[in-house]
């Protein structure tokens, strides 16, 4: 593990996405940089077409391997199941339908599920049946769907084990599980796990002990005279929502008394930004020039059972998502024999070289290839950078090392919370719950994200 330094600072493991993105990213990357190195006459040597720069393939692959569990003898009908106003917006589920669709004998369709019916133990869709879902939706979010619509068939497809993620998985995304990690349950998890995993704390009146082993009286005292230090953060949260970076907050009463307030918050150890910061090429629009920008950077690993199989490179402040402001970089695997700092300073001047005009003629055909691909936001192309995220084969060693580890700690988590031994920091309704423990998971094909703040050697020195 000594090649990847840093923190995983979410686990999704309810309806986990980027798989799509990736690979547009992939084809942008690349585009952008045979443009540059055509020009600049670079050596320097990048990859963009390993295995895991696309993780649809084997994204499908363990679909297709859900239906031939539960119905071996019949043909294949997917269904990709997501909330109705999502159903025209969402571009990697609708891509993912249509390479189910192109695949011989394999039938799939996108739809939501109000549209699902019931016709004995199996769930149909226009009369035909369902042998495989994929579940784009939170069980809390279903249940409310529930309170105006039948969602009877969907739990049908729950309870026969066909939907994809297994329900008895999203308990163990609660941000707040990393308290057991960094706490009690430290030494029976992989010791990889454990390190990537930043101090974590429910927050609210309490003692516990601190990043170091103290031990804390008063955690929220505590949090006042550590306000640089840390993060405060939803427990459900997500797309950043709800989030107060202490570093960056001016307000730190007012803050902590809105945490106390109102919904569950955790506290987590504010991860130094020059240990997850790297400095691209960025065109000065108004100036007519191209600067050295600085950007956050974050790497969601994509896991299912038979290990890591992809990867979804993102970039912004913080929170680095899209909808925060951010973008999507294409990742590139370093062939040429030299650290990665050195590649990156050597790439990063080649771009900047060719002057601003050439730079801005590339990065309008990179916004066109990615309208062309769908690779869009709102009314426009996703933001991507002219330097992709560069890492080794090494990394990807450490990486798979890693993700493997995960995987089985993970399997452990949710025994344990089927046994009652984290209900002190999964605190989901009842409804929940319910919907939760109807399909246990315990290691069956499904697909995890992991979101990283790591440094593959080009990070900044300073905190």
């Amino acid at each position: 593990m000594r090649t990847l330094k840093g923190y995983h600072v979410e686990w999704n493991l309810g309806c986990p996405g980027g798989w799509e993105y990736q690979r547009m990213a992939q084809e942008r990357g690349k585009l952008c940089w045979n443009r540059v190195k055509k020009i600049s006459a670079t050596e320097i040597e990048l990859t963009f077409d390993h295995p895991f720069l696309n993780p649809v393939p084997r994204f499908l692959d363990m679909l297709l391997r859900v239906h031939q569990t539960r119905f071996p003898r019949e043909k294949p009908f997917v269904l990709l199941v997501a909330e109705e106003e999502t159903l025209d917006k969402v571009t990697e589920n609708i891509n993912l339908v249509e390479y189910l669709n192109r695949m011989e004998g394999v039938k799939a369709a996108l739809t939501c599920p109000e549209e699902l019916e019931k016709r004995g133990d199996y769930v149909t869709y226009r009369g035909q049946k369902v042998t495989a879902v994929f579940l784009d939706i939170k069980n809390d979010v279903l249940l409310q769907i529930g309170t105006k619509h039948t969602i009877e068939p969907l739990l049908t497809g729950i309870r026969k084990g066909i939907v994809v993620n297994p329900r008895g998985m999203e308990p163990i995304g609660a941000k707040a599980i990393f308290e057991v990690v960094t706490g009690e349950l430290s030494t029976l998890l992989s010791p990889s796990t454990v390190n990537h995993t930043p101090w974590t704390r429910l927050f609210h009146p309490r003692s516990t002990t601190g990043p170091d082993g103290e031990l804390i009286p008063d955690l929220v005292e505590w949090v006042r005279d550590h306000w640089e230090e840390i993060i405060l953060k939803p427990v459900y949260g997500y797309s950043g929502k709800g989030i107060f970076v202490g570093p960056q907050r001016e307000f730190r009463d007012e803050d902590i008394q809105t945490t106390l307030e109102g919904e569950p918050y955790i506290v987590q150890s504010f991860i130094p930004k020059g240990l997850w910061a790297e400095e691209y090429p960025w065109l000065d629009i108004q100036g007519e020039g191209i600067i050295l920008k600085q950007w956050q950077t974050d790497f969601r690993c994509l896991i299912n059972d038979t290990g890591l199989i992809g990867f979804l490179a993102r970039f912004g402040g913080i929170p680095t998502n899209v909808g925060a402001g951010g973008g999507n970089q294409s990742v590139a695997i370093l062939k040429t024999e030299i650290p990665v700092k050195e590649a990156v300073r050597r790439i990063n001047e080649a771009i900047i070289g060719l002057g601003y005009s050439t730079a801005m003629e590339i990065q309008k055909e990179v916004d066109k290839k990615g309208l062309e691909l769908g690779h869009t936001y709102l009314q426009g192309p996703t933001p991507t950078t002219l330097r992709p995220r560069i890492i080794t084969q090494n990394h990807l060693i450490s990486l798979q090392e890693y993700s493997a580890n995960l995987w089985g700690d993970l399997v452990k988590l949710e025994k344990m919370w089927q046994e009652g031994k984290l209900d002190h920091v999964v605190q989901m309704g009842k409804g929940e719950v319910e919907i939760a423990r109807m399909q246990p998971w315990g290691g069956s094909p499904a697909l995890i994200a992991s979101d990283g703040l790591f440094s593959f050697g080009a990070h900044l020195q300073d905190g």
